[in-house]
């Protein structure tokens, strides 16, 4: 594991990448890395260019990017406490993309990322990203298993 020296955590639902953040945290400590966090907002109505008078969507995905960004804070501020500086970058677009780019232009050696079930509406709301993101990854990867919470 000595070439590891740049580790990206890919956050996609902020609430739930806590684990995934810490283990990032602990392995960059461990082997004296680099850690970026990146959380990729996707946009699923790609309304440039419609003509349709929805002036709430604007707003309402501004407000979306503001709460990830705080909530993406509030865990990195956690996992901070020991003096490790952590890169956070939000991005928008198209995920998969997003993070291959990012993977290249911060020369990344490991991805850490939640490993979950895409359900109807993640496919929707983020694409087939994991998926695709595996076949095409130049870098080693590492899944971290959420325990499924309570049915809502």
């Amino acid at each position: 594991m000595e070439d590891i020296r740049q580790i990206l955590v890919v956050s996609r639902m902020t609430r739930y990448c806590a684990k995934a953040v810490h283990y990032g945290a602990s392995l960059a400590r461990k082997y004296g890395a680099g850690l970026t966090v990146v959380h990729v907002i996707h946009d699923p109505f790609g309304l440039e260019g419609w003509n349709l008078p929805m002036p709430n969507v604007d707003k309402d995905y501004r407000n979306l990017l503001k709460k990830s960004r705080q909530q993406l804070d509030d865990i990195i501020a956690n996992e901070n406490k020991s003096g490790m500086h952590i890169d956070v970058l939000i991005r928008e677009g198209d995920p998969t993309s997003e993070i291959l780019v990012l993977i290249k232009e911060k020369k990344i050696d490991l991805v850490i990322m939640l490993a979950h079930e895409e359900g109807r509406l993640e496919h929707f709301l983020f694409g087939r990203s994991n998926e695709e993101l595996l076949r095409k990854m130049p870098c080693s990867i590492l899944l971290v298993k959420k325990e499924p919470g309570p049915a809502t």
